[in-house]
């Protein structure tokens, strides 16, 4: 489900002042409220009124933070505390999506859990840590209607924090006006859209396994990173992405398709070879003149 794009006001309040400590985040108009939690102050989570709840959670961890466990509980500190107590599970932070009005059951948070399990998978923005799909009960038309608004408004407070779980890559809408850049240097062979949030290689890219050019081990590092992952694979000498992935920058996705340096302002380019660098300028000075 992506969220529509329309002007909201979200609120974030931090509890003890620190930035990176826990933080809550709500929209004004909506009950629903996510706790963003670092595993180091679960201790003062569980001692908040927050964690006394029913609650839909998402345990996310790995290096880049790409990884994410969902799960439900009808006590989110119980829950919480035995997932530390796990030596198996590697994580970081908590986000606990919860009622204002305390009003959530285990039927909403069962149902949100199978839901949110589904659109996580089919938005492959992270790495999926869950060995079922969840239990989606019989539920209601009424109840589901509201379970689809708290999964939406979660969504939205879930990506203001910085964790776009099912937010995709690259929207229909969007693949027939965003011009597509290519990289095609040294027997690459990849397309990318260059979004709000960075490069997006596209699926069905390539490019070799190795370089005669200058390189540093960093670049196999990640690329045998995401084979290890399956998000790309190998396939005749080449390495061939299997899905949409998201760099953060264009120089980011052009030195990992390259092996080397790069400037992606340079490297990728319209069908047309004109750079991303001169076909951003263009495109600005465009809508600057139709303000």
């Amino acid at each position: 489900m992506v969220t529509p794009k329309r002007p909201r006001t979200i609120q974030i309040f931090l509890p003890s002042g620190d930035p990176s400590g826990i933080r809550i985040a709500e929209q004004t108009t909506s009950i629903i409220r996510v706790v963003e939690v670092p595993r180091s102050d679960l201790a003062d989570f569980l001692k908040m009124p927050e964690a006394q709840q029913v609650a839909l959670y998402f345990l996310v961890s790995g290096d880049t933070k790409d990884e994410v466990y969902i799960g439900q509980s009808g006590d989110v500190r119980t829950r919480l505390m035995q997932h530390h107590k796990e030596a198996a599970k590697d994580w970081e932070r908590a986000l606990v999506v919860i009622s204002l009005t305390n009003n959530l059951t285990q039927t909403h948070v069962l149902y949100l859990e199978s839901l949110s399990i589904e659109k996580a998978k089919h938005c492959q923005r992270y790495e999926l840590l869950n060995s079922n799909k969840g239990q989606k009960p019989h539920t209601p038309i009424p109840l589901k209607a509201d379970c689809d608004e708290i999964h939406l408004i979660g969504s939205l407070l879930l990506a203001t924090l910085g964790y776009p779980i099912f937010e995709p890559l690259t929207e229909q809408t969007s693949l027939a006006t965003t011009p597509v850049f290519h990289c095609n240097r040294a027997g690459v062979n990849a397309k990318g859209m260059y979004t709000n949030e960075g490069m997006v290689v596209l699926k069905g890219s390539s490019a070799p396994m190795s370089t005669q050019r200058k390189t540093e081990q960093r670049f196999y590092d990640k690329r045998d990173e995401l084979i290890a992952k399956g998000i790309i694979s190998v396939e005749n000498e080449r390495f061939v992405f299997q899905r949409d992935y998201l760099f953060q920058t264009p120089s980011g996705a052009s030195m990992f398709l390259l092996l080397a340096s790069s400037n992606g302002w340079v490297d990728w380019k319209t069908e047309n070879g004109v750079t991303l660098h001169d076909h951003q300028g263009r495109d600005l000075e465009t809508k600057v003149q139709k303000t």
